[in-house]
Order: C-alpha cells, then sequence, then structure tokens
C-alpha cells in the first residue's frame, strides 16, 4: 500500500508517542518562522504512552513530532570493533518499510528498546550491522522480539522494538551485531565483518520509569524537525554539504530526502576500479540523519548522449560517510553534463512519528552540472 492510501486508511487516531529522545533541551530545527516553544509541563509517565493525534492536515514530508519524551539510559558495552548503547522509554507505535509499503506496528509490551551500535574507534555510527537482541532474567529467555532499523528525530538512526518483560526487576540485554553487508572504503576497509555479542544489565523499576516523560510540542505537525538528542552516544549524522570531499556537483531534494552529490578525481581506497568517483549522500533536510538502505541509480547525460549509467552501492567511508557511490571509469564529468539520480528502492529503515509521511514516494531528480 503506497503512503497517501495507508495513511488515509488508519492514521486517524493512531496512538503512540514520536521520537525516541532524553532530556537535552526542548528545542526544533524548523523553518524561519515556526514556533518551537513546548507547551505545559513534563510528567512522570509509566509504561503506558501517552496518544499521538494524528490526521488529514499533517503535510506530506517531514513534520515536527508531537511529544519530546526523555528516555532512559541503561549503558554501553564493547566487543570487537563494535561499541552498542541502549536505552528505553515507554511502548510506541511505529511504521515500518518493506518495498514502497508502510506498516504500522502497534503500541504493545513493556518498554520500547533501543540500541545504538557504532565503530569503538572512530565513533562512526554502523547502519546494516544486522542487529538482534534478546532479554533474560536470571538466565531465563524472556523476550526475543525483531528489533528494526529505524529512523527518529532525537534519535536519528538506531535499532528498535517494543519488548515485553516479566515485572520490575533486573535484566540482562545480549545485543549481537551480525557484522556489515555493505562495502566499505579507506580506513574501513576490511574492517567489521566478524560478529560480536554484547550484555548490558538494566533495571526494570518503578524508579526507572519516572525518569520517562513527555512534553507536548506547540510545533507539532508543521515543518520542520525536532534537534537530535545529546546523549552522549555518536549520532549517524551526514557530513555537512561543504565538507564532502570532492567537487561538489549540487544537491537535490526527493520526497523530502536531500542527496548530496559529489565527485572525486578517484575512488576511495579499497575500490579496484579507475577514473572518478560520483558519491551522493543521502540525508534528512533539517538535521542531516544519515538515510541508509536505499537504493540509487545514477545517469550522467551529455550532448543528448548517456555517457555513464549504473547503479550506485551502498558504502561507508570515512569521509564521504555512509554514501552510495560508483567509479565512472574513463568517464569524466564536465561542465553542461546533467546528473539524474533515480531512487529504485526508498530507505529501508522503520520511522517514528514525523517520518512517516517521507522518504517513500521517492522520484527521480535530476542536477545541472555547473
Amino acid at each position: 500500500m503506497r503512503r497517501r492510501a495507508f495513511l488515509a486508511a488508519g492514521l486517524a487516531g493512531l496512538g503512540g508517542l514520536a521520537g525516541c529522545t532524553s532530556g537535552a533541551g526542548d528545542g526544533t530545527a524548523t523553518p524561519p518562522g515556526v514556533d518551537s516553544t513546548p507547551a505545559g509541563t513534563a510528567t512522570p509517565t509509566g509504561t503506558p504512552s501517552p496518544a499521538a493525534g494524528t490526521g488529514p492536515d499533517l503535510p506530506d514530508g517531514v513534520y515536527v513530532q508531537r511529544f519530546r519524551e526523555r528516555m532512559a539510559m541503561q549503558g554501553t558495552a564493547s566487543a570487537g570493533p563494535y561499541t552498542a548503547g541502549l536505552m528505553y522509554a515507554a511502548p510506541h507505535v511505529f511504521w515500518t518499510v518493506s518495498g514502497t509499503d508502510l506498516g504500522r506496528i502497534e503500541r504493545s509490551g513493556d518498554v520500547h528498546l533501543m540500541a545504538v551500535v557504532w565503530d569503538t574507534e572512530t565513533r562512526t555510527v554502523l547502519p546494516e550491522a544486522g542487529v538482534s537482541v534478546e532479554i533474560t532474567r536470571e538466565g531465563e529467555l524472556v523476550s526475543q522480539e525483531v528489533i528494526y532499523p529505524m529512523l527518529s528525530q532525537r534519535m536519528g538512526f538506531h535499532y528498535g522494538g517494543n519488548f515485553g518483560l516479566e515485572g520490575d526487576g533486573d535484566y540482562l540485554a545480549r545485543v549481537s551485531v551480525g557484522g556489515l553487508g555493505i562495502r566499505r572504503t579507506g580506513a574501513f576497509d576490511g574492517r567489521f565483518d566478524d560478529p560480536a555479542t554484547v550484555e548490558i544489565p538494566f533495571p526494570f523499576t518503578e524508579a526507572q520509569r519516572r525518569r520517562i516523560t513527555v512534553r507536548e510540542l506547540d510545533a507539532y505537525g508543521r515543518r520542520g524537525a525536532v534537534r537530535p538528542a545529546e546523549t552522549g552516544m555518536p549520532q549517524a549524522v551526514a557530513p555537512a554539504e561543504s565538507a564532502l570531499p570532492g567537487r561538489p556537483l549540487g544537491t537535490a531534494r526527493s520526497d523530502d530526502a536531500r542527496l548530496a552529490t559529489t565527485v572525486l578525481d578517484a575512488p576511495p581506497e579499497g575500490i579496484d576500479a579507475d577514473g572518478p568517483y560520483l558519491a551522493a549522500s543521502a540525508r534528512t533536510p533539517y538535521n542531516r540523519l544519515v538515510l541508509p538502505a536505499m537504493a540509487l541509480e545514477a545517469t550522467l547525460a551529455r550532448d543528448g548522449g548517456t555517457v555513464f549509467e549504473g547503479a550506485l552501492v551502498r558504502t561507508l567511508d570515512p569521509d564521504l560517510g555512509y554514501h552510495y557511490g560508483a567509479a565512472l571509469g574513463g568517464t569524466a564529468v564536465e561542465s553542461g553534463d546533467e546528473l539524474a539520480l533515480t531512487p529504485t528502492l526508498p530507505p529501508q529503515v522503520a520511522r517514528h512519528e514525523g517520518y512517516e509521511r517521507a522518504f517513500l514516494e521517492m522520484e527521480p531528480v535530476t542536477l545541472a552540472v555547473e
């Protein structure tokens, strides 16, 4: 089901909270003139989540989520090249993506568990790391739910899901990283192949639940996004467009995703190919959060003919960050060329409120090379 058909059928009256957040400020990154002042006072929630209002007046694209939420941080642990951080909030409604279809996951269980996985050495967040989580208590399995790669305005890219527990007490989360299944270049070449598992103990108590508070935002439903949280953990933020290496070719927008493009004189180390290297960095429109796990094709046209056509490969590089790239062989990029970017699959990540109306119906875009 396409986005607008799904929204017409199911958005009215949906429950759940917006993005997974911590307690660092109430600001939003919004266009000029948007009032982002929060309303009301923060109040403790127990495990139930307040309902998030939705309706036909919400804009297509990215909009300010309804609530700012404080979550309960639980700690970090490292194994192999990986470090994982764990936190939880009240259970959420969120949306999954399968191809171009949007699905709804109901609010259920006792906690919305979130994990972030990064490279211990460089603090680079690792999308597409094949993460799974199981929860035990006194050595007995309690919960082993699907944990989704997902995107929220405050947590950016992370892995999350709703998990059931067995009452108050002490639990152990085993966060397993399967290794990266995407191309790695530069100093990342040859790394992140092997799996590893970390164990993070966490309590589920009234004191922990009282740390979870929510605050409604007056800017809810307007164009914009809540600022990312300051949790002490790294975020998957794309490089600033001016900081991308190489020769910038411009930035296009498709269904609110910003596609910043650049061309390097040669491919990054680890790619056995010649000629220039074309890279496209996909990010959210307000906070430059990385948009991973999409399929993107490029066509370079000159004087009415095609000089390059091919897929851009999902790649993690220390300088370009997570991006989509391809070596152009003997083809140079010249002034007057036209670069067409065609998304053939939108980002295959679940979305929290504020992102479920964007990055799905992505149309081809064209840039004129200067």
